[in-house]
């Protein structure tokens, strides 16, 4: 049986969000005290019942994008191929980018060779150590490193179409470039934020990557509960 590794941060009422973005609402809607005057069963043996109501954007938490996000005329997410979602991955490590630094073309080159697995059509994850800095402070909505456009080709020359962070995004959004965004949307990628426990994957080598959205018709986004299975 392979090893499961969680990558998906918890999904919580009030979660740090960029400022352009609404933070989550998760909430009780139903406790099981309240729910006692439904009655439910029997006199002797009522069924009582709990739920939550979630208050969201699809943007919210672990999530992948959809095509459409940044492009017009891109497929929206319960239109993308599933299998997009999941297959063969590589975690690189470069936590030594630090805060707001530059994710290159170089650093992915010696990244990738530290790693020992050739990127080639791989799901690559981009541990930069953000959320093990800065997590649950709102710092981490400002300090995420930057996949710099020239990276992005790297990904796109190694058959790479997926790539992963932690934190909000893979941009520095308070300087409104978004490059790595706008490469994605010329080439057809799509990228993971807000991953979680990357540091796990470290020095792993190769791995199976899941991470499945919901069907929401005409979705940007969708939140994903995202695994790695190690053997």
């Amino acid at each position: 049986m392979p090893t499961i590794i969680d990558l998906t941060l918890p999904l919580q009422d009030g979660l740090p969000a960029l400022g352009r973005l609404a933070r989550p609402v998760v909430i009780p809607h139903t406790t099981h005290e309240a729910s006692k005057k439904f009655q439910q069963g029997t006199p002797e043996d009522l069924l009582t019942f709990t739920t939550f109501y979630l208050g969201m954007l699809d943007h919210t938490g672990t999530h992948v994008d959809a095509l459409s996000h940044n492009h017009p005329d891109g497929a929206t997410i319960d239109e993308m191929p599933v299998d997009m979602f999941m297959g063969k991955a590589v975690c690189l490590d470069l936590r030594h980018v630090g805060d707001r630094g530059d994710i290159t073309r170089d650093r992915l080159e010696a990244a990738e060779q530290v790693a020992g697995v050739k990127v080639d059509g791989h799901i690559v994850l981009l541990c930069t150590g953000l959320n093990a800095r800065h997590w649950p402070n709102d710092s981490i909505c400002t300090n995420n490193a930057q996949v710099t456009a020239d990276a992005t080709h790297w990904l796109y020359e190694r058959g790479s179409r997926v790539h992963g962070v932690e934190g909000p995004s893979t941009d520095r959004v308070d300087e409104n470039i978004f490059e790595n965004h706008r490469a994605c949307r010329d080439l057809g990628m799509v990228h993971y934020e807000w991953l979680w426990n990357l540091e796990a994957l470290v020095g792993k080598g190769e791995f199976i990557f899941q991470g499945i959205p919901l069907r929401i018709k005409g979705g940007s986004a969708s939140p994903v509960r995202a695994l790695a299975f190690l053997e």
